[in-house]
């Protein structure tokens, strides 16, 4: 990873989702996880205040040191114990079936392997555990759609491989989850970057 990478990516990051719109979407969403959370693409630990009290642990995944600093007074006020994990979200160090939930906001754009890595997520949640999530991706506009899949190349190399046109929802249901609940809708402008998928997907009992 470049000085850009390493450095300013992670700060830009946290400048751009945050804001009141932002907070009460991971509200929304970090409500519904409980037991053991896994939260891969933990960045600078903005879901951590709003963690319910059912949360018994929080195991992190976030490759960016930097990330992981800014992080560090969230972490520091949790509830719950957090235990940043180095690892790959394809590879994890984990038991098959050890994880009650999987925590996921603005991360599954930027994976380069998703279907592995929902693969992955699978594998070590329990029967019946949830996956809850806050992405962006492909929208239904065919003209917003268009334009999303003019600007996904130099996005990519400008946001840490932030895909702008991943259909969200068909991939987890290709990689073995069920969807639960999903709501979609735009956040703001530009609509390129802001059509949501706010949801909860079933492991499944198998």
């Amino acid at each position: 990873m470049g000085w850009y990478e390493t450095h300013i990516l992670p700060r830009l990051v946290d400048w751009v989702l945050r804001g009141d719109d932002v907070d009460r979407i991971r509200a929304q969403i970090a409500a519904r996880v409980r037991g053991v959370v896994l939260e891969i693409g933990f960045g600078s630990g903005r879901n951590v205040p709003f963690l319910p009290a059912g949360v018994s642990r929080v195991v992190a995944i976030e490759p960016s040191p930097t990330a992981r600093r800014l992080a560090g007074g969230r972490c520091a006020a949790s509830r719950a114990p957090i235990a940043f994990m180095e690892a790959s979200a394809l590879a994890l160090p984990l038991l098959d079936a050890s994880i009650d939930s999987v925590l996921s906001t603005w991360t599954l754009c930027t994976l380069p392997d998703l279907q592995g890595t929902l693969r992955e997520l699978r594998r070590v949640l329990v029967p019946g555990g949830r996956f809850c999530f806050a992405e962006h991706g492909l929208s239904p506009q065919p003209g917003v759609a268009r334009w999303q899949r003019r600007l996904e190349p130099l996005h990519k190399r400008l946001a840490g491989g932030c895909h702008l046109t991943r259909d969200i929802a068909a991939e987890l249901e290709r990689a073995g989850f069920s969807i639960v609940r999903l709501e979609n809708r735009y956040l703001g402008w530009p609509r390129t970057h802001m059509w949501l998928f706010l949801g909860e997907a079933s492991r499944g009992a198998t």
